[in-house]
């Protein structure tokens, strides 16, 4: 088994290493920021509208759920251990500078997830079940047809579906029952069970299921986070200015929590942000343009500016309140890692055992809807590999590994994770380049005849509409 780690480590450390997926990741990301004229900036607002307010798209015939409901499954997959412990394991090793870059590969990974929503909407197809299916495993082929296009898009199902049992289920799994056990005494087995129990009642309903489930409560879990977030900032308000400045200088310096030479260089804040980055919200990597592929939308633009919110959301809100909350308190100097630095960053703001509950409480919604969003993910890539048939076994042996997960110690699984998170993004951000102009034509097209989103013919002049 330390055989098999240490494999692990030193593949992730080339996946994720200076020369490979770093600089990929973040110059897809600020190449289509360019090519699109910056619409995660221009179209934020609109988007968050459309998203959020209007809720779905009128007039919109095809499709298996609502906008919204592409949404809340996207941002059940993302929101998630990544948001809680991925945030702690940044700052542990790659001090609060990690943050900075977590930013950074969040705000121009909304162009990416923008990019890859609008092209999994525009090449989907219907399945033999009549189901919407789409995402990189069928753009990368049907938007580059060729033998490349083709090679590209088995690669990510074959990626995705072997993430999916890491990143989208053991690690969230045992993180659940990890932290149920060391706040309330719960045993793994028993949190596994119910975990496992529940995971495969609402799978057996499909996304429409999954898609019920996550518009009810992934809102009420992120407002009750950053909520309890928020007051733990208001009493540390005055240490809020030094966090950014310690946030800001030390992204470029790298001074861990563990002090010594690992924290002692640039690149180790950077490599942890980026990694962090994307294992939290998934911008590049393609997973979430399957779920975008599902949604009720009269134009890939609207589904892909909508998607791109999700990034905005996990990243520039939850990911910030994380960050923010374990600097301000101290509890990056604290010794402890993972969710632990979290619920003790969290302990402390609030006082008392109200920290660890609520950290906990969160690690089970923010972990449990990722396992729910992430089987949807594999069972798409499934069903492209070897069709309809391949879902139900897939599902019974997804739900299975949910099980195991709790009741296993996993630091192989996580590098295992950090490997496949990797090679799922590689052949994604390739074609991502590759398919930029197209990406950025059809975007231009479609804004400057319906630049506010109304679903209009024509653009409106009207004063009263936010841009």
């Amino acid at each position: 088994m330390d055989s098999a780690n240490d494999f692990l480590v030193g593949v992730a450390g080339v996946v994720w290493g200076p020369y490979l997926l770093i600089p990929l990741l973040l110059g897809t990301g600020l190449v289509l920021t360019v090519r699109l004229r910056g619409v995660q900036f221009r179209k934020l607002w609109p988007a968050l509208r459309l998203g959020l307010i209007t809720r779905h798209d009128e007039g919109a015939t095809e499709g298996d759920i609502s906008q919204y409901q592409a949404l809340t499954t996207a941002l059940a997959a993302t929101v998630g251990v990544g948001n809680i412990a991925g945030v702690a394991t940044a700052i542990y090793f790659g001090g609060p500078g990690a943050l900075f870059w977590m930013w950074i590969t969040g705000l121009v990974g909304m162009a990416s997830k923008y990019s890859e929503a609008f092209l999994g909407v525009k090449y989907r197809t219907t399945d033999a079940k009549g189901e919407q299916s789409g995402g990189p495993q069928y753009y990368l082929a049907r938007a580059i047809p060729n033998k490349f296009g083709l090679v590209l898009s088995l690669l990510f199902a074959v990626f995705a579906v072997l993430a999916s049992f890491g990143i989208g289920n053991m690690t969230q799994a045992n993180t659940v029952a990890t932290q149920l056990d060391g706040t309330f005494g719960v045993p793994t087995w028993l949190s596994g069970f119910v975990m496992t129990v529940l995971a495969a009642a609402v799978l057996l309903g499909g996304i429409k299921s999954i898609g019920k489930v996550t518009a009810g409560f992934v809102p009420a879990m992120i407002v009750l986070y950053v909520g309890a977030g928020i007051v733990v900032l208001a009493v540390n308000f005055s240490q809020i200015p030094e966090a950014f400045a310690l946030i800001f200088t030390d992204a470029f310096t790298g001074t861990a929590a563990t002090g010594g030479f690992i924290g002692s260089v640039f690149m180790i804040a950077l490599r942890y942000g980026v990694a962090r980055g994307i294992f939290s919200n998934e911008s590049g990597m393609g997973s979430a343009a399957i779920a975008a592929a599902a949604a009720q939308t009269t134009h890939p633009v609207r589904q892909g500016l909508v998607s791109m919110t999700q990034t905005f959301i996990d990243t520039i809100i939850v990911v910030t309140f994380t960050g923010l909350v374990i600097i301000t308190t101290g509890a990056w100097q604290s010794g402890e890692q993972g969710a632990a630095m979290t619920s003790a960053a969290f302990a402390d703001g609030l006082g008392g055992e109200w920290g660890h509950w609520i950290v906990a409480i969160s690690v089970v919604f923010f972990a449990f809807s990722t396992i729910l969003g992430w089987s949807y993910y594999g069972e798409r890539c499934v069903e492209r590999l070897v069709g309809r048939r391949g879902v139900v076994p897939y599902r019974a042996v997804f739900v299975v590994v949910v099980f195991i997960g709790a009741t296993t110690q996993l630091e192989v699984v996580w590098n295992f994770s950090d490997v496949m998170n990797g090679l799922m993004a590689l052949p994604n951000l390739i074609g991502l380049l590759v398919l930029s102009g197209l990406i950025a034509r059809e975007t231009k097209a479609y804004l400057d005849r319906d630049p506010y989103l109304l679903n209009s013919p024509v653009a409106t002049d009207d004063p009263d509409v936010v841009k």
